[in-house]
This record gives C-alpha cells, structure tokens and sequence, in this order.
C-alpha cells in the first residue's frame, strides 16, 4: 500500500507476488534470505505497475449504491476504533500518517522506494540494495537524501516558523 496507494493495485501485487513465489520456487538459490527473494519479487511487480500508470489517465468509478434498507439486519460496524487513547491522540496520530503520506508521495520514487522498503519493511541496508539492484553506498545515499527531503517537507508543515533559518542571498547549497 505504500508504493502504490491504491488497495487494488496491492492486492493484484501481492498475489501476483505468491504466483511468481510458487512458479519460481526451485530458482530461489538461498544467496539472500527468503524474505529479501520475495521482497524483491514484490517490489518489481509494483513498479511495473507504476511505470503501467504513469501513462494512463486514472479515472473515479461511481460509489457502489446503498444497500437496500432492511431493518431487521443488525448494522455492522465498518470501523473499530481503539479507544484506549484519547479521540485527540487519535486524530492527531492520524493526520501525522497523514502528512507523512503525502511527504512520501512527494519523493522521487527511487529515493521511495528505498525509504520505504528500509525504514518501513525493516530491512538491513544490503538486503534493500539486493532488493532493488543497487550498490550499498547508492541505497546509503538515496536513503540519506530521502530522509533529508521528508524531514524538510514536515519541518515546514510541523516546524515553528519563528525557528526558520533563513539563507543568506549569495549562500550555495
């Protein structure tokens, strides 16, 4: 969900993902842990759903109607909140996963990518470059610069803008 944003698009990944685990199986050579192997085979199958988007116009469907009114049947819930924090805990914690989407969707996907399969999925440096297919020293990089660019963008959002360092006109980057 956090490459694609889009629950669809998961849910065809993710099965074409065992698909491809159980075609492929007797390829799987052990030079990496299983869980990279299969990792890396996820990750392809959503980029190739991205590069698919990118020259596809996205068009809404309609809401499903409602369903029929039948006043016998007990309603059941869609959502269950966990009551255990306070509603504003709750909002609050929502709209920081909020602002950290949209900081993410923001990002370059290769420095995305990175981010999201080291600082999310947990794994090791080496285990996202092996996933991806880049050096260690390329994903170091790409996960400095991503770290870099995502706490500029929620500085700016969440920051205290009496605290606001400005550049000098003449200074360089």
């Amino acid at each position: 969900m956090r490459i694609l944003h889009q629950e669809q698009d998961a849910e065809d990944v993710t099965q074409q993902t065992f698909l491809s685990v159980v075609e492929h199986l007797k390829r799987f050579r052990g030079e990496a842990n299983f869980s990279t192997w299969l990792l890396r085979i996820a990750t392809h199958a959503a980029l190739k759903i991205i590069r698919k988007r990118k020259g596809l116009d996205m068009v809404s469907l309609e809401e499903a109607p409602e369903p029929a009114d039948d006043s016998d049947a007990i309603p059941h819930p869609e959502f269950i909140a966990d009551w255990r924090q306070s509603p504003e805990q709750l909002v609050e914690r929502r709209e920081i996963q909020r602002l950290l989407d949209e900081a993410l969707t923001r990002l370059e996907e290769k420095h995305r990518m990175v981010f999201i399969l080291r600082d999310f999925e947990g794994l090791s440096t080496k285990e996202t470059a092996e996933t991806l297919g880049l050096s260690e020293s390329n994903t170091k990089t790409r996960l400095l610069r991503a770290r870099l660019q995502l706490r500029e963008h929620l500085t700016q959002t969440l920051g205290d803008p009496t605290t606001q360092v400005v550049r000098s006109p003449g200074h360089r980057h």
